[in-house]
């Protein structure tokens, strides 16, 4: 067991920091990249899409949030199990990575809201096959002193195409008079460009043929598995998630203190580029000290950014929180069982999320901005203190 762990501590060994990180983990963090620079080019003009031009109301846009992360996370549960039945990661993955690039196309297209539905739902059944698998692969092909630094450089790299959609969307809008459909179509080319790289640019490692194989990952023997660090990892992501709402909702917010469409995408790139900066320090400083005392410090950032409104903190609460809760569930869980773990995560985060998503859009059709924003100032401290008394019950020994 690496010195400190097991006390809460988390030590990378001089070997592992000399060697780097693998390349695998620098490839996969480009190819996500490209397909958030593709996503995020249209998420960020899509609520205003929704209730400018198509009519709908706030409440519809937080349906549609929640609804989408959710679809993504129940598949995320089937896609991870079946990685471990196969005993590979990189085919599902691959394979998620070209439904969402395959279905980029209908966002133009689509007509109506309803048809916005069906394009968002089937994008994020993409996400939730490549999901757990990638994660699952990261953790596979990351040294165990390095899985902060790993999962902390792909969110880093993940959230750089975060922000670098929303600027090409301005430039776009700015060029074109606010044309939606046009930024929606130009969208697709990093999408195409995302599952050229992980089909021909990553290897998977070869399986560890000690390796215990799993016949069925999702029944209860498997599930008591996993153990109880990771339930309780889980119920830790819960309660974060259902204390941070979509992101959907700072862009309204800044559609109402009066930006023009074309400049709200610049929210997203404000929040993006300081989650982009804070995310791999987070992640290198987390291999070194204490995981759970970040992740409070998250916390108040969440808390500060609710109470004053401010997007440079909630990004700073994500960078210190994301890949740190990702380094978490792998430090957790059973190798051969990895993607399950991932994929129970993400369907019980998914599903906060679906919830805090349609609460927020009613409270803000009932009260306004200042409701939302301070239900969620109560949640975030809500999670502070079950994190401060979780303590170090989210430490374990190495895997």
């Amino acid at each position: 067991m690496p010195e400190g762990e097991g006390q809460g501590v988390t030590t990378t060994t001089p070997n592992a920091a000399r060697a780097g990180l693998p390349r695998g983990i620098w490839v996969l963090g480009f190819v996500s990249m490209l397909m958030d620079v593709s996503s995020e080019m249209i998420h960020a003009l899509l609520p205003v899409y929704l209730v400018t031009v198509l009519g709908a109301s706030t409440l519809t846009v937080g349906f549609i949030e929640g609804i989408a992360e959710a679809t993504a996370s129940i598949t995320k549960i089937f896609s991870g199990a079946l990685s471990d039945w196969l005993g590979r990661r990189k085919l599902l993955a691959a394979l998620g990575y070209g439904l969402a690039a395959l279905t980029k196309p209908l966002f133009p297209l689509a007509p109506s809201v309803g048809w916005l539905i069906a394009a968002r739902f089937i994008d994020r059944v993409g996400k939730g096959i490549r999901g757990a698998p990638r994660d699952a692969l990261i953790a596979d092909i990351a040294p165990a002193g390095l899985r902060g630094a790993s999962f902390g450089l792909r969110q880093s790299l993940d959230t750089i195409g975060a922000f670098v959609g929303p600027l090409v969307a301005i430039g776009l809008m700015w060029w074109t008079a606010d044309n939606f459909a046009l930024v929606f179509w130009v969208a697709v080319l990093p999408a195409f460009l995302s599952f050229g790289l992980i089909a021909f640019a990553v290897s998977e490692p070869e399986p560890d043929p000690s390796r215990e194989t799993t016949k069925n990952p999702l029944n209860t023997s498997a599930m008591r598995q996993l153990g109880s660090v990771y339930w309780r990892v889980v119920a830790v992501g819960v309660v974060f998630t259902l204390a941070r709402f979509s992101e959907a909702f700072l862009i309204l917010r800044a559609q109402n203190i009066g930006l023009s469409a074309m400049w709200v995408p610049a929210v997203l790139v404000l929040m993006n580029v300081v989650y982009a900066l804070s995310a791999y320090p987070a992640g290198v400083l987390s291999d070194r000290i204490n995981r759970t005392g970040l992740l409070a410090l998250g916390l108040v950032f969440l808390a500060a950014a609710d109470l004053a409104l401010g997007v440079v903190l909630w990004g700073l609460h994500m960078g210190l929180t994301q890949g740190l809760l990702s380094a978490l569930v792998a430090d957790a869980a059973p190798p051969n069982l990895r993607g399950t773990a991932f994929g129970y995560f993400n369907l019980f985060t998914g599903l906060a999320l679906l919830a805090a998503s349609v609460i927020a859009g009613a409270l803000w059709d009932a009260y306004g901005p200042a409701g939302t924003f301070l239900a969620g100032l109560g949640f975030a401290l809500v999670a502070l203190a079950g994190l401060l008394a979780v303590g170090n019950g989210l430490a374990t020994e190495d895997k």
